[in-house]
């Protein structure tokens, strides 16, 4: 039995002790005619036996996974003692992985034909053929040991059953630890992944001087620029992606903005119901849209478009442009503008609008005095989540400006941006001990900060400008 059979059962057993403990519960108060002398609702008798049943089943399951490779490695060194006696670290590892290799293959070799397998490799068979038998006794044994625990946990909490057991408060505890549980692992993650790029940065700036980093303005980790340049593998200058990401976002979003709030209020405002049930979800297909598809709409038809137009009017555009790549990621992001803030106004009280109509102001100074400060919040939530949506943007970057981090602020020049260099720089097999790859987690650490600032500052807006409405 596989670990996905294994849940599996152990899911069917938890709904079986839920019925079986609901039908026990009503027992043991005397029937269904005196379940009101219990202290809790049958069903959450039911639930804390179920709960009994799988925590304890599922924990010792991940618990096993785990462990349960380094337990049998263990145990087949050991078994393979003098075999093994003169490998070094890596020749173990080397071999423990050939013999993996070979056992999920083995009941198709031939342990006794030296026509096709030579001795050492007959060996290996003969190793992959105890590894399979440690396997299949280890699986064996975790299967019985966690149906057993799961039984027995259930009998204990039945045991437990009596009128005046409080099962609603024990199953309010558990829920309670799942949720704190729960909580933990996303605090722990994204402790990990500050961590691991904090780290990694901390040896990118151990090579390579912060201020070099940070207020360069060449950007060519690939080629050296100078003879003297820090481990002769180019120039680390970041400038040129954080203009080139800054000139892109603020393209994105003088468009999205102003577009996305104006549909909201259409939306929420004056659009009727039957127009609004039609029109919300279809501009919200694009927000489902792959990326890549917009990145062939802005290099197939807004980059030529653009360029097209430029030359018409005697300018010099690029084949990919800032301007093409910020209007189509704008086009992205409008959903995400407009579905959110629609959502913020829409909640506002009707009786702030109905009573700015009643003191005699329009609706257009109703929405613009009334309705967008009380729903500022939102909004500015919504404006948060697409200013970050564009600035994590990889693909339309990549298919409409260019890869070339040139420190221009023209839009209609080639640029590149910081999450582009960081696909860039991890992109095929790296070695993680050079300025060049190091540089990637640089960059993801500085759009952490970007990020951790951005919403510093939506906080202490949103802090300032947040009403309370009865």
């Amino acid at each position: 039995m596989n670990s996905s059979t294994l849940i599996f059962v152990i899911l069917l057993l938890a709904l079986f002790s839920y019925w079986f403990a609901i039908k026990y519960a009503v027992k043991t108060v005397g029937g269904i005619t005196k379940v009101k002398q219990l202290t809790s609702l049958p069903k959450q008798f039911g639930l804390l036996t179920a709960f009994w049943c799988g925590i304890p089943a599922l924990t010792i399951l991940f618990l096993w996974s785990v462990i349960e490779s380094s337990v049998i490695d263990y145990f087949l060194i050991s078994s393979l003692s003098e075999a093994v006696n003169d490998f070094s670290a890596d020749q173990l590892s080397l071999y423990l992985n050939d013999i993996r290799m070979i056992s999920e293959d083995v009941s198709r070799l031939y342990l006794n034909d030296n026509t096709f397998i030579d001795a050492e490799q007959k060996a290996k068979v003969e190793v992959a053929v105890q590894l399979v038998n440690l396997q299949s006794t280890t699986n064996w044994i975790r299967n019985v040991s966690i149906l057993l625990i799961s039984l027995a946990s259930v009998s204990y909490v039945l045991s437990q059953f009596t009128p005046e057991y409080q099962s609603r408060i024990k199953m309010e505890k558990i829920v309670g630890g799942i949720l704190w549980v729960c909580s933990g692992i996303a605090l722990l993650t994204t402790i990990g992944i500050i961590l691991s790029v904090l780290f990694e940065s901390i040896q990118f700036f151990s090579a390579v001087p912060p201020w070099e980093f940070i207020w360069g303005t060449e950007w060519s980790p690939q080629v050296a620029m100078r003879t003297d340049q820090v481990g002769g593998s180019g120039a680390f200058g970041a400038i040129p992606l954080f203009v080139g990401t800054l000139l892109i976002t603020v393209i994105a979003m003088v468009l999205a903005v102003p577009v996305g709030l104006m549909i909201a209020i259409y939306l929420s405002q004056y659009a009727s119901q039957r127009l609004r049930s039609i029109a919300k979800p279809m501009l919200e297909i694009l927000a489902g849209v792959p990326t890549v598809v917009y990145g062939f709409f802005a290099a197939l038809t807004v980059a030529p478009l653009i360029r097209d137009f430029g030359g018409w009017l005697g300018l010099s555009v690029a084949s990919e442009s800032a301007l093409a790549a910020g209007l189509v990621m704008g086009i992205m992001i409008i959903p995400f503008v407009s579905s959110l803030s629609d959502d913020a106004i829409s909640a506002v009280p009707d009786s702030l609008k109905e009573g700015s109509l009643g003191l005699g102001a329009t609706p257009s100074e109703t929405i613009i005095k009334v309705l967008l400060p009380a729903a500022l919040p939102g909004i500015i939530g919504a404006i948060l989540l697409a200013l970050s949506r564009a600035i994590g943007e990889t693909m339309i970057v990549v298919m409409a400006a260019g890869m070339a981090a040139n420190l221009t602020a023209n839009p209609l020049e080639s640029v590149t941006t910081v999450t582009v260099q960081i696909v860039t720089l991890l992109t095929g097999d790296q070695e993680f001990d050079s300025p060049k790859t190091l540089a990637a987690f640089a960059l993801g650490l500085m759009l952490f900060l970007t990020t951790l600032l951005l919403n510093i500052v939506a906080l202490k807006v949103v802090r300032k400008y947040r009403e309370q409405y009865d």
